[in-house]
């Protein structure tokens, strides 16, 4: 009978199991990324699912994202006469923060379940194998193309979530609360550094590598048919949000 310390360990043991194969998995991609020749077509398509596709979800999220923080740093910072600052705090926190965070989580659902899918259903009919028969290797065929693709367009992505947001807590602000547009616009910008951009943009570089190396392992490694699949494109999600969480964790505390 297993106790409360046979679990734990148990757990452990497939943690640290699943974290080797990921590794070496994530390995395998980069090695194969910088292998000529590359297929511009098949990442040219990529391009189009996992970036223009994933465009008006990441544009509505940043925009009402701007403006519920305006909202609520207006609401805040009146109590004590700071309503100057609201457009500093929409635009540092959009860059930094809920920019590339929300739209990675955006993209992790819509991109990074249907890497798993489809993947996870060429494995179970055995389409990922007949590549290996026609000496096709899945990795660079697969793989490298949804990788590059994520990697390029997240970033892109990120920066229309902080236009639209800053330009949302701009609408808000003036149209709505009666801010003074010369006022917000010039906070907006005296705090706002290039650095802030910058950051950004890397974390939104890196969530991307998460997405695709996660959808593109579960649906690599699916197995047990239909129902397999279905587990497969919920691991690939849950799995790439909470280590985009985590890794915004560690790379913000890198960076400030």
């Amino acid at each position: 009978m297993f106790t409360l310390f046979d679990m734990i360990g148990l757990w452990v043991l497939r943690f640290l199991a699943e974290s080797g194969r990921i590794m070496i998995f994530a390995g395998k991609i980069f090695i194969w990324t910088f292998r000529p020749p590359l297929d511009v077509r098949n990442l040219l398509k990529q391009v189009e699912e996992v970036g223009i596709k994933s465009i008006p979800v990441v544009l509505i999220t940043g925009a009402f994202t701007g403006m519920v923080l305006a909202l609520q740093s207006y609401t805040g910072f009146k109590r004590f006469n700071a309503e100057a600052f609201v457009g500093t705090v929409v635009a540092l926190s959009m860059t930094r923060e809920l920019g590339p965070v929300l739209s990675g989580l955006m993209v992790s659902g819509r991109v990074g379940s249907a890497m798993a899918a489809e993947l996870g259903t060429m494995q179970v009919t055995e389409q990922i194998d007949a590549l290996y028969t026609l000496a096709t290797n899945p990795i660079k065929y697969l793989i490298v193309p949804r990788f590059l693709a994520s990697v390029i367009i997240m970033p892109i992505l990120t920066l229309f979530a902080d236009v639209v947001g800053i330009l949302g807590g701009y609408l808000v602000s003036v149209n709505l609360l009666g801010s003074n547009p010369t006022i917000y616009v010039r906070r907006t910008f005296d705090y706002l550094d290039l650095e802030d951009i910058y950051t950004g943009l890397f974390k939104a570089v890196v969530f991307g590598m998460i997405i695709a190396t996660i959808g593109c392992y579960q649906g690599f490694h699916t197995e047990g048919g239909a129902e397999g699949v279905g587990k497969a494109t919920t691991k690939a999600v849950v799995m790439a949000s909470l280590l985009i969480l985590i890794a915004n964790y560690f790379i913000t505390a890198l960076f400030f």
